[in-house]
């Protein structure tokens, strides 16, 4: 069955960095476009970067463009958001997204 499993997350201090990571599984990764949503307290999920199934095309929010990177291994099957200069209001839960098919989250706080 299709698994997609977060990690990464944590506390850090504004300016700070922090690299997630997804893992996939139960279908052929390499094929599909993959996203990192968010979702603040309060506020609706929205997407936050894709990737297509060659790595060559990503798409990010206008707040993080600069900041954040989406990549992928095709090798592992694991895609990542590295996110740099981060900022309180990047306080989320942040989810990996395939299909109908979400993670269950990594939470990311943003503070001093």
């Amino acid at each position: 069955q299709v698994q997609l499993v977060e990690s990464g997350g944590g506390l850090v201090q504004p300016g700070g960095s922090l690299r997630l990571s997804c893992a996939a599984s139960g279908f052929t990764f390499r094929t599909y476009t993959m996203s990192w949503y968010r979702q603040a307290p309060d506020k609706e999920r929205e997407l936050v970067a894709s990737i297509r199934p060659a790595g060559g095309n990503t798409n990010y929010v206008d707040s993080v463009k600069g900041r954040f990177t989406i990549s992928r291994d095709n090798t592992k099957n694991t895609v990542y958001l590295q996110m740099n200069s981060l900022k309180p209001e990047d306080t989320a839960v942040y989810y990996c997204h395939w299909s109908s098919y979400w993670g269950r989250g990594t939470q990311v706080t943003v503070s001093s």
